[in-house]
């Protein structure tokens, strides 16, 4: 009778572990089994349908990938991040000594690999088969979307100094914490006499927010910005080609979004459960 107990038991358990790694779908001879759905549907509190239709998506854009040979190396990479710090008009060790205070130093890399990825397999996918923006557009565009490009002269702030972190942080939690080891001063910033890094904090950050905590002068400093004043427009000339690079980038996205809604009608998609 145990014996018995024990077979049926052993054969119910391989059922299960049948039904839940099963293959449901096959996407041009790639297998989605019922655990991959499952997964997804957790992970991401989504339904089933859309737990399905994101890895087929995910299965085409890796097949496409491997198909027309994009690949980023850590060469790559370092030269995104230089250029992406220059666009801020900081050093290169300054911004990532910015990055590393705002957020884990490895996770922002993986997100510039998986951003520099895409840009190469838009640039094999899109090539030739995009008009170029023309200046008449991002006039449009500047002239449409005056407030996107507004910039305080001067910025008040309640700055805040610690030489614990945690203190500012333990602050941002709750705003009425007082504490000696806290040094705290109402300033009035100037754009044209910020660091590169305090005019990217203090611009970044929304009128009665705190600022991300960042190092200055070997002591830990946050802002709470409290108003800013004597707002300007950033001149068309100053903006044209952040504007054009803008505008070509959604209009490759939406070339793109296209691209993949044709190749999931073409794919040999197969369900079987």
């Amino acid at each position: 009778m145990k014996r018995y107990i024990l077979v049926l038991f052993a054969t119910m358990t391989f059922s299960y572990a049948g039904l839940v790694n099963g293959i449901a779908i096959i996407v041009n001879d790639t297998p989605i089994t019922l655990y991959d759905i499952d997964v997804k549907m957790e992970n991401e509190n989504i339904s089933k349908p859309d737990a399905v239709g994101k890895l087929i998506d995910e299965i085409l854009y890796k097949q496409e990938l491997k198909k027309r040979n994009v690949s980023v190396d850590i060469f790559d990479i370092d030269a995104q991040i230089t250029k992406i710090a220059q666009q801020n008009k900081m050093n290169l060790l300054d911004f990532k000594a910015l990055v590393r205070q705002q957020q884990n130093y490895k996770q922002f890399t993986q997100r510039v690999k998986k951003q520099l990825v895409h840009q190469k397999l838009i640039s094999k996918i899109a090539k030739g088969k995009l008009k170029f923006i023309q200046e008449e557009d991002t006039k449009i565009y500047y002239n449409n979307n005056e407030d996107m490009f507004k910039i305080p002269n001067t910025i008040e702030v309640m700055a805040y100094i610690s030489s614990e972190k945690q203190l500012l942080n333990q602050l941002k939690l709750n705003p009425m914490l007082q504490d000696k080891n806290i040094q705290k001063k109402k300033i009035i910033l100037k754009q044209t006499e910020l660091s590169p890094q305090v005019k990217y904090i203090a611009n970044s950050t929304k009128e009665k927010e705190f600022s991300v905590i960042f190092a200055n002068n070997k002591k830990y400093n946050m802002f709470y910005i409290l108003s800013k004043k004597d707002i300007r427009t950033i001149s068309y000339e100053n903006v044209k080609d952040q504007i054009f690079n803008d505008l070509m980038k959604k209009r490759e996205e939406n070339y793109l979004k296209e691209y993949f809604e044709t190749l999931k009608i073409t794919a040999n998609i197969v369900i079987l459960k």
